[in-house]
């Protein structure tokens, strides 16, 4: 059966990068004066041509979003079970060259972590693991999920690829959403920056949302590390990748997250800059191209551009987070896998959300809607 690796078989990085520099600002004009909005237009979005018209896209950005999603923003916290790694990564600080202190949440530390978390207030939970199928496998992620169950209404994953049936074998036990980043869709480069371990086969990671559409998992994310190559082309590459999975995987729903590199064990300087005028465009871009997806902003930005952004696209935010196993109340001095930004609590969020007349919801308020 034909996968997205077909399709983007098809497509030159180079001449995407020519196309997306190349437009003017009638191309920006003619999307913006579109309800409905595909790929090319997605290209002028986030051009540079389209600079001048960032405070139109922002307003329509915003009025998309109300309409859509209402005044609320979901809530939820990354728990991280594991920093053990089989994968050499240059950007991570869990990669396997890195000498830390390496550790796996027992049961008693998970269930204290998740304990924490839900009296904060939190239903929804991603759990993180390093990438180390013999440790923290299929097995370890389905007791972990066991465990955490009574805790919250909505579970996510962020962790190794996995095959089909062991998707299919999570989702069985509550798992509702997967997140997987392809880093990077530079082919040559991804290569540069993935030298050891599963991680290093391109093809396998890239088939990975093919295999959780297969599976029928609920929520599919997707997204770029912002930093290893140029953001612009990397986006185009998501997007494309996105409009192949709803197209083809139609009942299942697809949030992007917007990562940038941060100070992390090892500290990779970035390739490209993405700077916070850029990734407010990407935001923008995103939801003038569709109105459906979910946008997701994380504790890795700063306080300063969360305050602002949250209003003009995004539906899902984290707060409070920990990148490190055990991180909230079991082991607060282990190893985090890059350093957050804004370090505000979960209750100072809510407060700033009410200020601008935004309710959170803790839950997915997805399932609650159906």
């Amino acid at each position: 059966m034909q996968s997205f690796e077909t399709l983007f078989d098809q497509y030159s990085w180079d001449e995407i990068k020519k196309d997306i520099y190349g437009k003017t600002s009638k191309d920006v004009e003619r999307a913006l004066g579109k309800s409905q909005r595909d790929l090319e237009d997605f290209k002028a979005l986030i051009s540079p041509a389209a600079d001048p018209y960032l405070e139109r896209m922002a307003q329509e950005s915003h009025e998309l979003t109300v309409k859509r999603f209402g005044k609320t923003m979901q809530m939820y916290a990354p728990m991280y079970l594991s920093n053990v790694c089989e994968n050499i990564c240059t950007y991570c600080g869990f990669s396997m060259n890195n000498r830390i202190k390496r550790k796996i949440l027992k049961d008693h530390e998970i269930i204290e972590e998740a304990k924490h978390l839900r009296s904060l207030g939190y239903q929804h939970i991603l759990l993180v693991t390093g990438e180390a199928n013999k440790k923290v496998g299929v097995s370890y992620l389905k007791h972990a999920i066991e465990l955490v169950k009574p805790y919250f209404a909505n579970i996510s994953i962020e962790v190794q690829p996995l095959e089909q049936a062991e998707y299919e074998e999570l989702l069985e036990i509550g798992l509702h959403a997967v997140l997987v980043y392809q880093e990077t869709y530079r082919k040559e480069d991804y290569t540069k920056h993935h030298t050891r371990g599963n991680k290093s086969n391109f093809s396998h990671r890239l088939d990975t949302p093919d295999r959780l559409g297969k599976a029928g998992i609920h929520k599919i994310g997707l997204g770029a590390l912002f930093g290893l190559e140029d953001w612009r082309i990397d986006s185009f590459f998501t997007a494309l990748h996105l409009r192949y999975l709803q197209k083809k995987y139609w009942q299942s729903i697809y949030s992007i997250s917007f990562p940038r590199l941060r100070p992390h064990e090892g500290n990779l300087e970035p390739k490209v800059e993405m700077t916070d005028k850029h990734l407010a465009q990407l935001i923008f871009a995103y939801r003038l191209l569709d109105q459906e997806i979910e946008l997701s902003l994380s504790t890795r930005e700063s306080e300063d551009f969360r305050n602002n952004i949250f209003k003009l696209g995004i539906t899902s935010i984290s707060a409070g987070s920990k990148t490190n196993p055990g991180g909230y109340v079991v082991d607060e001095d282990s190893l985090e896998q890059f350093e957050i930004s804004d370090e505000r609590s979960p209750a100072e969020m809510e407060a700033l959300f009410k200020s601008h007349g935004y309710d959170t919801v803790w839950k997915n308020w997805d399932l609650s809607l159906q």
